[in-house]
């Protein structure tokens, strides 16, 4: 199954789904099954909406950060910012400071 086309909810193409689901709607996508010869059509809807606070990290705070096995990339920019892996958390490690703006920074592994 292949998906073809994503709109954002208000585009041309989901006037009917933000009537039916309003401000909930995030955007559709079309999805095609060579096998069953069909065309899907799903929604990503917002379900709850709660108040939060993004966490702030001093520069020199260790936080932990979450890489895939395969994600080699990362791994080796984990080891340059001197980052260590603790293999009982499955995480790695790192200085934030040394992390900020890269793409390590969008794995930081945040505790619900």
């Amino acid at each position: 199954m292949k998906t073809r086309l994503i709109l954002k909810a208000g585009r041309p193409g989901t006037k009917r789904l933000v009537e039916k689901y309003g401000d909930s709607l995030v955007c559709v996508r079309f999805k095609y099954d060579e096998a069953a010869q069909q065309r899907l059509k799903t929604v990503e809807l917002i379900v709850e909406r709660t108040k939060w606070t993004p966490p702030h990290y001093a520069d020199d705070a260790l936080v932990p950060v979450k890489i895939g096995y395969s994600e080699k990339q990362l791994m080796e920019a984990a080891k340059a910012a001197k980052g260590r892996w603790n293999p009982e958390a499955r995480l790695w490690f790192i200085r934030y400071g040394k992390i900020k703006g890269t793409p390590l920074e969008k794995h930081i592994h945040i505790d619900k």
